[in-house]
């Protein structure tokens, strides 16, 4: 018999649906965001085979490049990639284009109009267009108002603006940006981008519970005793200072990418299998969610902020010591909580959120753990019986991961806990997709399933409001912790959990 040479788990991928011919227009061309992410993740969907012949990409920034110049520079950028498969580049190359634009100047974005009509014509484009804003967000609702103004927003069908975060700085600046956005399109129009959505294991949350009759009866207050989610990092602020000491932790990371792992894990099975299905069920989730203190926010919360670190031959900075950081930063690198979630499903169960910088390890991942067992019948070869445990790992080895008890070799009746392990890229043979090839190729099928809607933004910048106006008003109740830099954090995070006669888990 011939021997199989296509692994059978592999049957059915890549049969995603073709992007219609457009244009994708990236404002902030020349930043650090276009270079290292978004034409790459373009360019890999042209290798995929994804992209039509009809399909140009329109950088725009303040500097006065031509076309030449713009090809060349995401060339270098690409460089790897290209010596791989110069061919694809050539072709992909082809469709790269380059106007100056300012978004605070209406006549440069009516310019901008004539230029795409110009490239509708070249490359048979047919008005589909896709407008990225990756630029500072004071411009997100100028920049909307812009292109709305110069009549580019016009047609909800064939035009679509992806905005990175953060959206808002907190719930008031969230509800004036949605409402000026929504005042310049339609709410299908706007897609509210969070990379992490595009992870792959971020997705399987859905299928793992509402495609398994073995996980959604147990999935919880009845079984589930807690949730850990956890992003951990193990850079520091690097070249973001400007950005970082107006943000910080909260704003960062946990407002959009944890609270959405949340959402997930938490919701209610939707109806159907649709963006408004899914969608409606993460916003009543986080609606329903709350601090654990409301009363008294400062005790569930632990700020902290990374100091000097490393090694005698590896020393690494402390956060007050990076360029452009105020010496005195209250900023906080680190931020643990612990959460409710109000309903029938999670009533009682605690839900513990943390992510930092200058960590001991890059992670991203949920940990449910559940209740244990009434009697415990055996010994256990750690003293006592480990609770069972479904591990989702986001980043960096994509998968899942189960942990429960079995008996140990020998004579007697021992238990010891054991894991059963799932990685996408050995069961699939191929690695996943970096989030922006998934989200990219999502805005441009105008499929928003994966991005975040206007009420989901509001709920989730309520449910923290109190920690924000405590740092503005009170920042005594709510202060930074120091951590020395490659540890877990501050000693006061776990404090959180021994509350509850609980530990963190140390991956």
């Amino acid at each position: 018999m011939a021997a199989v040479l296509t692994n059978p788990l592999r049957i059915g991928l890549r049969q995603e649906r073709v992007i219609p011919p457009q244009s994708i227009v990236i404002f902030g061309a020349s930043g650090d965001l276009t270079h290292r992410k978004l034409v790459p993740a373009l360019f890999e969907l042209h290798r995929q085979r994804r992209l039509p012949s009809e399909f140009a990409v329109l950088g725009c920034a303040r500097r006065p490049w031509s076309d030449d110049e713009f090809r060349s520079r995401m060339a270098t950028s690409l460089a790897s990639t290209i010596a791989e498969d110069p061919a694809a580049w050539e072709a992909f190359a082809a469709g790269l284009f380059y106007e100056p634009a300012d978004l605070s100047n209406p006549a440069s974005i009516v310019k901008l109009g004539e230029r795409l009509e110009s490239i509708d014509r070249l490359r048979a484009t047919r008005g589909n267009r896709t407008f990225y804003l990756s630029v500072s967000p004071a411009f997100y609702g100028s920049g909307t108002r812009a292109l709305a103004a110069a009549g580019l927003l016009s047609d909800p069908e064939r035009s679509r603006v992806v905005i990175e975060k953060p959206f808002g700085t907190d719930y008031p600046s969230a509800q004036e940006l949605n409402r000026v956005v929504l005042g310049c399109a339609k709410e299908k129009q706007i897609f509210r981008i969070d990379h992490y959505l595009g992870k792959e294991t971020v997705q399987n949350i859905l299928v793992l519970r509402f495609a398994n009759t073995i996980f959604e009866p147990i999935w919880n207050r009845n079984y589930i005793a807690n949730v850990q989610i956890t992003a951990a990092e193990t850079v520091g602020v690097e070249e973001r200072a400007g950005y970082y000491e107006t943000s910080g932790a909260l704003r960062d990371m946990v407002q959009n990418h944890l609270t959405q792992m949340l959402a997930l894990t938490t919701m209610e099975p939707p109806g159907r299998f649709d963006a408004e299905a899914i969608r409606n069920e993460k916003a009543k989730v986080l609606q329903a969610a709350h601090l654990a203190n409301e009363s008294e926010p400062w005790k569930c919360c632990v700020r902290g902020q990374y100091s000097a670190g490393g090694s005698k031959n590896r020393p690494i900075t402390g956060y007050r010591d990076e360029p452009g950081v105020n010496l005195n930063s209250t900023t906080e690198t680190y931020v643990a909580m612990k959460l409710f979630i109000n309903n029938w499903r999670w009533q009682g169960v605690p839900f513990y959120l943390r992510t930092g910088k200058r960590l001991p390890k890059r992670l991203s991942e949920v940990v449910l753990t559940f209740r244990e067992a009434p009697v415990h019948l055996f010994d256990a070869a750690s003293g006592a019986p480990t609770p069972n445990q479904l591990i989702l790992r986001i980043q960096p080895d994509e998968g899942a991961e189960i942990k429960f008890e079995v008996k140990a070799p020998g004579s007697g009746m021992r238990s010891r806990p054991v894991d059963m392990a799932f990685s996408y890229d050995e069961s699939f043979g191929e690695p996943s997709d970096e989030g922006y090839v998934r989200l990219l190729a999502d805005a441009m099928l105008g499929e928003p399933t994966l991005f975040t809607r206007n009420d989901e933004v509001e709920a989730a910048w309520r449910l923290y409001t109190p920690l924000l106006e405590l740092i503005e008003d009170a920042p005594w109740q709510l202060p930074v912790h120091p951590y020395e830099a490659r540890t877990w954090g501050p000693a006061a995070a776990d404090n959180l959990l021994a509350e509850d006669d609980l530990v963190w888990r140390r991956p």
